[in-house]
C-alpha cells in the first residue's frame, strides 16, 4: 500500500472534532469520472499535483456539500496509485449518509470511466490493503467490511449503489474484497515438525579406567557432548 496523509483540516467534519470507536468499514467509490487525487485532496503536497479548479475537500462544505471520509484511493500526478487518508481514523467522518458515521471508517475509490482494467485491478489491490491494515489496527475482521450499497441495505447508510456500479465490470464483488482482505489478515499456522529423536549408544565396559577415559574422549571428540563414564 501507498499511504499518504494529508489531513481535511479545513473541512468542517474535521473541525467538529468529534471521534468514534471504529467498528467497521465502509468502501465508497466516488461516482464521477475523474480518477485523480487532487480533485479531492489537496492543496498540493508535491505528488498530488495542483487542482486548477481549487475544488478539493479542504475546506469548510466541499460544493457546499457537509461531506468527508477518512481516505481516497486515486492517481498521483505521475500516474502510480496512493492511498491518502484524510481524516484521523477514529475521526467521526460524513459519508455513509445514516448511523454508519458513528462506528465506520469511510474511505473513497476515484472512479474513472469505469472500463479500464488496469487501473481498476491497481486501485482494488490498493483498497484490498487499506482494509487489511484497518483491521489489523482496530481488531476487525473482513467480516466487518461493506460496501456503501450494503450499508442502505442494512438501514445504516444512504441509497447508495457504490461500489457495485463499478466492481462487477472487472469480475469483483465487496464478497471477493472481504475473502482477498482475508488472505491477508489470516496468520498461517505454524508448520507441524516431527519430535527430535536421540539413539543412545552403549560401548561398553572396561576393567582398566584408562582405557575407559580413552574411550570416552573419542567418543566426545565425535561430537556426543553428553558422554560420561558410569562406575558399576
Amino acid at each position: 500500500m501507498n499511504l499518504h496523509k494529508l489531513i481535511l483540516t479545513n473541512n468542517a467534519c474535521y473541525k467538529a472534532g468529534k471521534t468514534i470507536t471504529p467498528k467497521g468499514i465502509i468502501v465508497h467509490s466516488t461516482g464521477a469520472n475523474n480518477p485523480n487525487l487532487k480533485r479531492y485532496v489537496g492543496p498540493d503536497d508535491g505528488l498530488l499535483g495542483k487542482n486548477q479548479n481549487n475544488n478539493h475537500w479542504n475546506q469548510d462544505k466541499p460544493d457546499g456539500r457537509q461531506v468527508c471520509v477518512h481516505g481516497f484511493i486515486g492517481k498521483l500526478a505521475d500516474g502510480s496509485i496512493a492511498t491518502y487518508q484524510t481524516l484521523p481514523w477514529n475521526h467521526r467522518g460524513w459519508h455513509g449518509g445514516g448511523s454508519s458515521n458513528d462506528t465506520h471508517i469511510g474511505f473513497e475509490i476515484c472512479e474513472d470511466g469505469l472500463s479500464d482494467a488496469t487501473y481498476f485491478n491497481a486501485v482494488y489491490k490498493e483498497a484490498v490493503e487499506l482494509c487489511a491494515y484497518l483491521c489489523k489496527s482496530y481488531g476487525l475482521t473482513e467480516k466487518n467490511i461493506i460496501g456503501h450499497y450494503e450499508g442502505y441495505q442494512l438501514g445504516i447508510a444512504s441509497n447508495h449503489g457504490d461500489p457495485m456500479n463499478w466492481f462487477p465490470k472487472h469480475g469483483k464483488s465487496m464478497d471477493t474484497l472481504r475473502a482477498d482482505v482475508k488472505k491477508l489478515i489470516t496468520v498461517p499456522a505454524p508448520p507441524q515438525t516431527e519430535p527430535k529423536k536421540l539413539y543412545r549408544v552403549q560401548v561398553g565396559a572396561f576393567s582398566v579406567k584408562s582405557n575407559a577415559e580413552a574411550m570416552l574422549a573419542k567418543i566426545k571428540a565425535a561430537g556426543f557432548i553428553d558422554a560420561y563414564i558410569k562406575t558399576e
